[in-house]
């Protein structure tokens, strides 16, 4: 096939080439011997096929310039985004600081104030509000986790807020276990101002003491 190709590419420069003097000049010597006028078109021919043959080599060469540019620049990225890393955001906050007791009853739904704060990069957390605020556009986790108030009826139910939509609940209602406790968790993406928090429903109570039972955590995955 490659041979087939060659010879149509000859026999196409053989015909497109222009003929100088020089060539003239050996057509009208050789004019009523077809061998030699043969014999100079295969010259022509041999000419051209070394022309090209350069030609295809100097493009090679820059091809493998080009790809060395590639890779070069390639790795300039890489070490840019080492230098620059990506956005780190986490936090992680138990309900209370000190002591033991309940939080609540209230009579509208109330975000709770986690204020023991084990960490917050980024400080996207606000304890004195209990509200995480997106700084960055991103997916996100977010874990919380609840325990019910220690009476005979249990009377808890908290819910994951993004802004004014409940996304997902923890509640205890009904037993006579006065020590349940629960959590629950979504994956979410976020724009920047989004807020997210844990509420605590209406005329709903919670416990918690030194053992820390009721967490808020979430984190950056990764920003979009």
């Amino acid at each position: 096939m490659k041979k087939v190709v060659v010879l149509i590419l000859a026999f196409g420069l053989c015909q497109s080439h222009p003929r100088t003097d020089e060539d003239n000049d050996k057509v009208s010597q050789c004019e009523g011997s077809a061998s030699c006028c043969n014999i100079c078109s295969l010259t022509s021919v041999t000419q051209k096929m070394g022309q090209l043959g350069e030609k295809v080599a100097n493009l090679a060469e820059k091809i493998t310039f080009l790809e060395t540019r590639l890779q070069q620049a390639e790795k300039e990225v890489l070490e840019l985004q080492s230098l620059t890393g990506t956005p780190q955001v986490a936090f992680s906050a138990a309900l209370r600081n000190s002591g033991s007791g309940n939080t609540g009853p209230f009579n509208t739904a109330t975000p709770l104030q986690y204020a023991k704060v084990f960490s917050n990069t980024g400080n996207s957390y606000n304890p004195s509000t209990g509200i995480f605020t997106a700084m960055i556009n991103g997916m996100y986790f977010f874990r919380f986790s609840m325990f019910n108030n220690l009476a005979p009826t249990p009377n808890s139910v908290v819910s994951l807020m993004k802004n004014n939509e409940r996304l997902t609940s923890v509640w205890d209602t009904s037993g006579t276990d006065g020590n349940d406790m629960g959590s629950n968790a979504v994956v979410i993406p976020l724009k920047v101002g989004d807020n997210m928090y844990v509420q605590l429903e209406p005329n709903r109570v919670v416990y918690d003491d030194g053992m820390n039972y009721n967490t808020f955590s979430g984190f950056l995955l990764f920003p979009m």
